[in-house]
């Protein structure tokens, strides 16, 4: 898993249609965002329907967490620290927010899986994250905010274990007007950028 589509649309409908677009490109996974209308029905019609990894995003409570998982997520995330969301999840994998060191040095040490680094982009993005990385490099860290297909590789560069991308995959004009064409390119864009990514790390 190299690229996470967080789906945080207006309509169920379009956030059924984001994950059938972005799963016939190529990508195995997506988060459907709490802030997306009727969210966990469409989360139980994806895991009945398709094989993606389904996550739950934007969890701010513990209860969130109960919910999301009756509903069949694979994994959770939140922005922030959220008190009580390690022990709700059980064995379920929760990405947890974080934005400064000390931030991430919490939410590690509580028992996140892995760090969603938000909003990457305000502190600088792919060099800020170079920076996290280079004291953090036993901790999964996830910039999720200000990634784009374009800049995917220099985030895995800087040591992101994924990247989350938002709005510059799943383009809520582009989903309106039944634009497939445009959302998967964007996919297709991002997903190649980290495969050569890869291929080069691996042949250094």
């Amino acid at each position: 898993m190299a690229v996470v589509p967080v789906i945080r649309v207006p309509e169920a409908s379009l956030a059924l249609t984001a994950a059938e677009w972005l799963s016939e490109a190529g990508i195995g996974t997506a988060e459907i965002t709490l802030t997306t209308p009727d969210a966990l029905t469409v989360v139980r019609k994806l895991r009945d329907e398709t094989d993606l990894l389904i996550g739950v995003g934007t969890l701010r409570h513990a209860d969130d967490a109960r919910r999301a998982i009756d509903a069949g997520a694979h994994y959770l995330v939140s922005p922030g620290a959220v008190a009580g969301l390690i022990d709700a999840a059980g064995p379920v994998p929760v990405l947890m927010g974080a934005l400064t060191p000390t931030e991430v040095t919490a939410v590690h040490n509580a028992g996140a899986a892995g760090v969603k680094v938000y909003p990457a982009s305000a502190c600088g993005g792919a060099s800020y994250l170079k920076a996290l990385s280079a004291v953090f490099p036993d901790i999964t860290l996830v910039p999720t905010g200000g990634v784009t297909p374009s800049n995917v590789a220099d985030y895995l560069a800087s040591g992101a274990a994924f990247v989350g991308i938002g709005g510059n995959l799943v383009d809520v004009p582009a989903l309106r007007k039944g634009d497939r064409a445009a959302i998967q390119a964007a996919a297709r864009e991002a997903l190649d950028a980290a495969a050569r990514f890869r291929a080069g790390r691996v042949g250094a």
